[in-house]
């Protein structure tokens, strides 16, 4: 059975936020960001 995904759209910091609370209650999860620029925040 393949794991559960969740797909972020922006890497800013309410993406990576919403990315870290996620992986913190599921730690199961696979969480994949997608981000236009090459840069993300990394203070979530």
């Amino acid at each position: 059975m393949a794991p559960e995904r969740l797909i972020v759209v922006g890497g800013d910091a309410a993406g990576m936020s919403a990315a870290s609370q996620a992986k913190r209650r599921r730690p199961d999860l696979e969480i994949v960001v997608f981000e236009k620029s090459t840069h993300v925040s990394y203070s979530a």
